[in-house]
This record gives structure tokens, sequence and C-alpha cells, in this order.
């Protein structure tokens, strides 16, 4: 059975009967999991391994584990530090920064890894404009270079752990103040503004990231539809200008920012034919279940061939990890660094 272009959420921390059942639906091809879906480790590790014993090619499972206010899995998982603090520290010294970033996203995704996750929906590509409190310390910096910079260090520390990269929200979401989770905001500034600006990380990046996410935002000199429901952004721009080969994730069509397509079975299909490889449908199970519906008979040889590269590597023994030297000494300069400031940090 291939992988659908659906990704489905969970109710708690066991399946269900009708859980089950949807996930063996073939238009699902992924499970997003949130903070009520988390016990422990030794459940989410059972949890997971229910998950990927119900199909193959195994569903694909991922979390938005960033660090900072978006960390789901806390009490037996590493606090992870927000993003704008690798930043602080490259403004003082870069090559510190840099190095800081890399051992997160390993450590992230490693222990991510350890209990069976595919990925996390990471690196944050926005930049920090102080303009919107959804974004604000999600982001590494507000200059290009230094986000650039940052996030390939990040990405980098995740691929050693076996975990691909999804960057968001392209093309770059810290040019609004309204939040996407309860309105559609507008950015009028126009496509030069942003080329040279915000679409710099995803540019550059664009050939290490197996995965991006466009942001439930219209950018209101460039198209009338928000990115994520955008031929013109999707292919023309991402696909065609950048020369991005990996998956499309919609975000969220339970979002306010997504009503702007109609029903759940129209925000599905429009977000898909713009160019979108999956889409996400999560806290709505009757959304869920009419997306599954409308998209009846949908297939796309392309989309299922990219969507098997996200698939985690290198399987992590999770109490082998924690009896590793790299996986101690990693917690500790994390720890050090969340809890000093900067200039204080002994590196």
């Amino acid at each position: 059975m291939a992988l659908g272009p659906v990704m489905v959420d969970l109710k708690g921390t066991e399946l269900d009967a009708v859980e089950r059942e949807m996930l063996c639906h073939p238009l699902v091809g992924g499970v997003l999991l949130f903070t009520r879906n988390y016990a422990s480790p030794e459940q989410l590790e059972a949890l997971l391994a229910e998950i990927h014993a119900l199909r193959s090619p195994r569903l694909l499972t991922a979390v938005d584990h960033e660090g900072g206010r978006v960390q789901r899995f806390r009490s037996g998982f590493t606090r992870l530090p927000a993003a704008a603090g690798f930043g602080r520290l490259y403004r003082q010294d870069p090559r510190e920064g840099v190095r800081m970033a890399e051992r997160a996203g390993w450590l992230m995704a490693v222990e991510l890894r350890a209990v069976g996750v595919d990925f996390s929906f990471a690196p944050v590509l926005d930049l920090d404009r102080s303009l919107s409190e959804v974004i604000g310390d999600r982001a590494f910096a507000g200059e290009p270079e230094a986000v650039v910079q940052l996030a390939r260090a990040y990405l980098q520390g995740m691929r050693h752990a076996g975990m691909a990269a999804t960057g968001k929200h392209f093309p770059g979401h810290g040019g609004v103040r309204g939040d996407s989770h309860l309105e559609l905001p507008v950015d009028d500034r126009p496509f030069d503004t942003i080329e040279l600006e915000d679409l710099v990380p995803f540019e550059r990046l664009a050939g290490e990231l197996a995965g991006v996410m466009p942001a439930h935002v219209i950018y209101s000199q460039v198209d009338e539809r928000p990115a994520g429901f955008s031929p013109w952004w999707i292919r023309r721009v991402l696909r065609e200008r950048l020369g991005f080969q990996g998956v499309v994730f919609s975000d969220d069509l339970s979002m306010a920012g997504a009503a702007y397509a109609g029903g759940y079975g129209e925000r599905a299909r429009m977000a898909l034919d713009a160019g979108c490889d999956m889409v996400l449908v999560c806290n709505n199970p009757q959304g869920a279940a009419e997306t599954l519906d409308a998209l009846a008979g949908f297939g796309d040889p392309a989309s299922q061939m990219r969507l098997v590269r996200l698939h985690g590597r290198h399987p992590v023994d999770r109490h082998a990890l924690h009896r590793s030297e790299e996986w101690r000494r990693t917690v500790a300069r994390i720890l050090d660094f969340e809890q000093a400031p900067a200039g204080d940090l002994a590196l």
C-alpha cells in the first residue's frame, strides 16, 4: 500500500479501533503527534511501534518539536532552547553559534528517533522582524545570512541523527502580525522585497531540505491565494525557480488561515492541486473524514516517491543513546546554554 496524501492525528496515548481503521485508509500517509499523545518515552515508543506495524511502507510519524515554546514532549526529553538563542550567540561568536545549533539539531532529532518518530517539522526559516508573535523566538534571527548558517548547521545535526529536515513557513511568515492559526494574515510587500530577504534561506537550503511547509499567508502583491494554495508560489517559485525537489506539506488545514479555500475537501483539493504532496488535517476528526471522502481516487506517484524519503534512518536504541558519551556531553552543553547568558558560556 502506497503512502497517501493525508496526515492525521490521534485522540490520546493509545490507538482505538476507529483510529486503527482510519490509519489503514489508503489515502492516509502519516500521523502528526501532539502533547496529548505522550505520557512517557516507553508509552510513546510502544504507540509508534504499533502505528508503524499497521502498513508497509510504514506510515510517516511526525511532531512539532522545535524547542522553546514548541516542544510537544517534555518530561523524559531534554528541554530544548528556542532558536533565537542561537541567533544571539551567533551575533557574539558566529562559530560557536553554528556549533550550538548543530548540537541542538542532533539532540532534538536523535531523541525523537530513539522512540521511533520519523521527523520533526523543523527548522523554522522565517526571519524575525519583531512583528509576528506566533514566530518570535522560533526564528533563528532577523538577518537572512544568519538564518542560513544556523539552519544549515541545525539540519546537519538532524541528518547526523538520521532525520530529514522540513523548512517552514515558505516563503516567510515573519513579515505579518497576524497568527494564521486564528486568522488569514496578509503580507503586502512586493515580490522583490520578499525575494531579497525572506526567500533567501529557502533558496540557499533548497537542495538540503527534504520537506518544505508553506505559510497560510496571502502575499497580496504576488497572488490572491495563500502560499499553501498557490501554484504560483509552490510550482513556479519553490519548484522551478528554487529547484526544490522534496516534499511540500500543507500547514494544518484546520487552522483559520486555511478557511479561505472552503470546506475541508475543498481545502485539501486546492492544496494538492497547487503542488502540495501531503495535507495536514488535525484537531478535527470530522474534517479528516471529510477530507478522505473528498479525495477518493486521488493518487500521485511522484508524491509517493518523495514521501518515502521522509522515513527516519539509522535506528537508535534509546537506552544505548542515554549511555553514550556524545548524548551526555551534548545534553550538558544544551542545558548550560539554556540556563546561562550567551556571553557567560564556557564553550
